[in-house]
């Protein structure tokens, strides 16, 4: 009774639009004020655990690492050569809408930060070649995804801390998965341009008048992006060589994004201050949900959550395949309404401890609950990412929604792919040995 209570406390706080990290504090709180054996110095002591830990620092200088790309304009780089080198292929755009996404993930880790930088950049250009407003917003926002799954991925990074877990290896069990996502958008996108050939056909048009100009600007695309490619062999090959870890990978790569910027010269004083501010911002905010979410799921562990939990699944099933579903069916239902964060704090001391009971991996139900809530980002009522496509593209919100809607059947595809052949997630890690 008190942990449903507790739940629906916080849900309640949600529903009259209390930020998410007061409406998990405010029962939590109460909890403590009204136990005899639990003071506010234990409930401060649990909240302070949460953040003193080594690896979540990589979660501001991640975030840092995507505002810095985004300032210093390295989001157009790699527009301009995908572009340019898909130049002949009809419905180029939206393949370098993808491609752009996947090279973007490598530095971001967010798909706020990908949908932000990528939106106010491949929108207004896909637009202008003749695209449907809806389809250019709906392929941003799904490609967006690709962001939180391939490393270096926040969420990967929350759930590795919480769950105890190694984040390298996580963050490699991420590839194959993201990788099948851009695939499976690709896919969408060759059916779209066949349902649609009035849209490939304006592209190609396009093509013909600019291809003698794109063709003389290959050259300097390539040599323009080099650097900007150059991020992932710093980020991930100094992981796997042992150079640095996951943390110190994360300050390597703001340094790195420093350097270029500078180099560019896109980085002006003002736009560093502005990225400063941005990423203290946003860190404050995701240490105070990591904070009220610590002492949420430990009075959920005192409570005795995760055995509630078990038994009650294992009354249900005894079967993995069939626990894998309803997990993908009760987190798509959470993603819509908290943010990855705040549900990977809440919800993997729940359900870590009973898939281990089904014999699932931690790397494998790592991948499988990050896919399920960040498809929630794309979903309303939270649907961060739609709210950001909104604000850089000025396109109204019943429009992006519609664009969106779509692309989830490639989504959710991925989603049941990844879930029912853990291989997928399991065998790079696996074969680094990282598990």
């Amino acid at each position: 009774m008190t942990l449903l209570l507790l739940v629906l406390g916080m849900l309640g706080l949600m529903a009259v639009r209390v930020p998410v990290a007061h409406a998990m504090l405010l029962p939590c709180l109460l909890y403590t004020a009204i136990s005899p054996d639990i003071t506010m110095g234990v409930a401060l002591q649990r909240m302070v655990a949460g953040i003193n830990s080594f690896p979540l620092l990589a979660v501001p200088l991640f975030i840092m690492t995507g505002y810095l790309a985004n300032a210093a304009g390295l989001s157009q780089r790699l527009f301009d050569l995908l572009a340019r080198l898909l130049r002949h292929l009809p419905g180029r755009l939206a393949y370098v809408n993808v491609g752009c996404s996947v090279m973007f993930s490598w530095m971001s880790g967010a798909a706020i930060a990908d949908a932000a930088g990528l939106g106010a950049v491949l929108v207004p250009a896909m637009r202008k070649e003749g695209y449907d407003e809806g389809f250019s917003l709906g392929l941003t926002g799904a490609s967006s995804m690709i962001g939180p799954i391939m490393p270096p991925s926040i969420p990967a990074i929350i759930f590795a801390v919480t769950a105890g877990v190694s984040v390298g290896g996580l963050f490699f069990a991420g590839v194959i998965p993201a990788l099948i996502l851009a695939t499976s958008l690709c896919l969408h996108v060759f059916l779209h341009v066949r349902r649609h050939p009035l849209a490939a056909d304006r592209v190609e048009i396009a093509n013909a008048e600019s291809e003698r100009i794109e063709a003389s600007g290959t050259g300097r695309a390539v040599a323009a992006a080099i650097p900007v490619l150059l991020t992932p062999v710093i980020i991930l090959g100094g992981i796997l060589g042992g150079v640095f870890t996951p943390t110190e990978a994360a300050a390597a790569a703001v340094m790195y994004m420093m350097v270029l910027g500078g180099c560019y010269r896109s980085l002006s004083w003002k736009a560093l201050s502005n990225v400063f501010l941005r990423t203290s911002a946003t860190t404050g905010t995701i240490l105070l949900i990591v904070a009220s979410a610590s002492l949420f799921g430990w009075i959920i562990a005192r409570e005795q959550g995760p055995q509630m939990v078990a038994e009650s699944l294992l009354a249900v099933t005894d079967n993995p395949i069939v626990f894998l579903l309803l997990v993908n069916a009760f987190l798509l239902l959470v993603g819509m309404l908290l943010e990855p964060t705040a549900a990977l704090l809440i919800c993997v001391p729940v359900l870590l401890p009973v898939a281990i009971q089904f014999g699932i991996d931690p790397l494998h139900l790592g991948i499988v609950m990050i896919l399920n809530l960040v498809i929630g980002l794309i979903t309303p009522p939270v649907g961060l990412v739609l709210y950001v496509l909104s604000s850089v593209t000025g396109s109204s919100m019943p429009v992006i929604m519609r664009g969106i809607a779509p692309f989830l059947v490639p989504l959710i595809a991925t989603l049941l792919i990844v879930t029912f052949v853990p291989s997928i997630s399991l065998w790079l890690p696996d074969w680094l040995g990282m598990n």
